[in-house]
């Protein structure tokens, strides 16, 4: 297979030259080790003798075509081939890529890391404060199966510019205008970039690996966006040292800066492109994408006003038809972009509801122990070390995945995962109102390893199942692993939100219950209080009232741990139910010597042989 040029076009030094119908951009990519053809090794004998010897010389001194080799060639067309870099080359990638998936990460880290005090700056209620983070969902939940087509398309070169320069002129936009409509713009595009940085991201980071670990570029890049939380509530203390959002909105734009400089310094080499959208995509998507923005929308607003309020309702039911319509027009396409008849398969429904539940159950860190600490008086300032602990955590979980990942037994790394989920839920569920961060370091960096162990091989099972029948599948593949994350996510945070909520007011009642004025240690509870204000208050009744409001204050604090305790044993539940179905699936096929990704690993190194 060889790339083509435009007549006259020549490589730039270092650089391929471009592809039929390239731009400008897709001319400059990095050049890798082969072989250029000149324009006369492509006319007939007889039409070169009857050119001037200057026109020969000059020709074989210019290459007009570049032929790749076999393991060079792109895998899926709209991704970067794959040449030879020299070792300086490959260290540059993987810190270019590297740095994308961090800044993908902390435009979505940095939001959940400093909602409080944005709502504070702005003065937003907590459902506006909420919409903040429905909007980044909702325009990254889709947003996967579109890009990959846009790469296809247009390619990379557009593909990275027209993203990351529309969030730089956003980002300069937010330092100048403050409100709330523009950090609900902001965030929007957020979530949108932040998908595309996570794709660029694992692309550069195949370019640094060899050809035998490129596969191990996603989990890298994946397990990069997904460092970025901890590493934004770590650096977010230093950011708001005066006070100031602004400082936040000075370190997205820096971020975005540094970004666009890095991509455009060092570039992905070319790849293949063709007409890849047909009218009927924008149908699909125009219908199934509002409906996952309205259940992004219920899953957020549900526990903040509360499930019982009326629109709730009505956007399920908007809703359901539209995904359902969506999802019928696909199902009849011959070329679908969503390809239903394979999504229904047993074993992707398996590998959806898998994703979604361990991104239920990795809630209990995100939701659970941050909210802990909150109700017992820790702020961001007290939670550096403890997430410093995640970060190293987490990057520990990468390397061990990576070390020990092995095509023949992906399904033990995810059951190991979620046993090490359940332990650690177990051992936060016995919080008392001394519990401190410290409490929590060694529960807190088992969820964080296992949140990485567990994605190499979750990926790997989607890859394997979608490529091995066919690159096309690979669009389905990318829609249900985003769509099984985002959701899962969600769905985590508002079941353990609302079950804490609920049992919060249980605890509540229960403990008031208890406390009676005819009780003498109750008596000298208030008492002890108020006289706490007795040089500020003289009045007996006034220190009593304040000393009542304070006991008050002390049960809900109690009220909210004990709720925490019921949302971490509910997680240990869960993971026992789940870590029990995989076993035994997993044992199932253990004991009959089958394993159930033969057929997919035998059609995946078939299609390596031939390409």
């Amino acid at each position: 297979m060889s790339v083509s040029c435009r007549r006259g076009a020549q490589p730039r030094k270092g650089g391929l030259p471009a592809p039929v119908g390239a731009t400008r951009e897709d001319r400059q990519g990095s050049a890798p080790e082969g072989r250029f053809i000149s324009a006369t090794e492509r006319l007939p004998a007889r039409k070169v003798d009857r050119l001037p010897a200057v026109v020969l010389e000059r020709s074989r001194a210019v290459a007009t075509a570049y032929e790749f080799k076999p393991h060079e060639r792109p895998l899926l067309p709209g991704s970067p081939a794959t040449p030879e870099h020299p070792l300086g080359r490959r260290y540059a990638y993987f810190a270019v890529g590297t740095l994308l998936g961090i800044t993908g990460g902390l435009n979505n880290g940095l939001l959940t890391a400093n909602l409080p005090q944005i709502q504070g700056s702005l003065g937003l209620t907590p459902v506006q404060g909420g919409w903040l983070t429905a909007i980044n969902a909702m325009t990254s939940v889709c947003m996967g199966m579109l890009l990959i087509k846009f790469r296809q398309q247009f390619g990379l070169q557009r593909f990275t510019r027209v993203f990351l320069v529309a969030f730089l002129c956003l980002n300069v936009f937010q330092l100048f205008v403050h409100g709330y409509v523009t950090q609900l713009i902001v965030r929007g595009a957020a979530g949108l970039v932040g998908s595309a940085l996570t794709t660029l991201c694992f692309m550069y980071i195949m370019q640094s690996l060899p050809a035998s670990m490129r596969l191990s570029g996603m989990i890298i890049g994946f397990g990069s966006s997904t460092v970025a939380l901890p590493l934004a509530r770590v650096i977010s203390p230093l950011l708001l040292l005066d006070g100031h959002i602004q400082n936040l909105f000075l370190f997205e734009l820096g971020l975005t800066l540094a970004a666009l400089a890095s991509v455009g310094l060092l570039r992905l080499p070319p790849s293949e492109r063709f007409q890849a959208f047909e009218r009927i995509d924008f149908l699909t998507f125009a219908l199934f994408a509002p409906g996952m923005a309205l259940l992004c929308a219920v899953l957020v607003q549900g526990r903040i006003q509360w499930w019982t309020t009326e629109w709730l309702g009505y956007a399920i039911a908007a809703a359901i038809p539209l995904i359902g319509i969506a999802l019928l027009i696909e199902h009849n396409r011959a070329n679908p972009l969503l390809n239903t008849r394979w999504m229904r398969n047993g074993n992707i429904l398996r590998f959806a509801v898998v994703a979604a539940s361990m991104r239920i159950l990795l809630s209990e860190q995100n939701f659970g122990s941050i909210g802990l600490l909150t109700a017992v008086g820790m702020g961001n300032e007290q939670l550096v070390t403890l997430n410093l602990v995640v970060v190293f955590a987490s990057i520990a979980g990468i390397c061990v995945s990576l070390a020990t990942l092995t095509p023949n037994e992906l399904g033990l790394p995810v059951i190991a995962s979620i046993v090490l989920i359940g332990i650690a839920a177990w051992m936060d569920s016995h919080a008392t109102n001394l519990t401190r961060p410290a409490n929590l370091y060694f529960s807190q960096a088992l969820i964080s390893f296992a949140a990485l162990f567990f994605l190499g091989p979750m990926i790997m099972i989607g890859i394997f199942r979608a490529l091995a029948r066919g690159p096309s599948h690979i669009i389905s593949f990318s829609a249900v692993f985003g769509i099984s994350q985002t959701m899962g996510g969600l769905i985590g945070s508002s079941l353990l939100g609302s079950l804490q909520i609920v049992r919060e007011k249980f605890h509540a009642f229960q403990i008031t219950q208890a406390l009676t004025t005819t009780d003498p240690q109750v008596v000298s509870r208030i008492r002890q209080l108020g006289g706490a204000y007795a040089s500020a208050i003289g009045d007996p009744a006034r220190q009593q009232a304040q000393g009542t409001s304070l006991l008050a204050q002390q049960v809900t604090r109690e009220a909210n741990i004990l709720a925490y305790n019921d949302v971490f044993l509910l997680v240990a539940m869960l993971s026992v139910v789940l870590t029990v179905w995989l076993s035994g699936y997993w044992l199932y096929h253990k004991l009959r010597g089958v394993n159930p990704l033969a057929e997919e690993l035998v059609a995946v190194q078939r299609m390596r042989q031939t390409t």
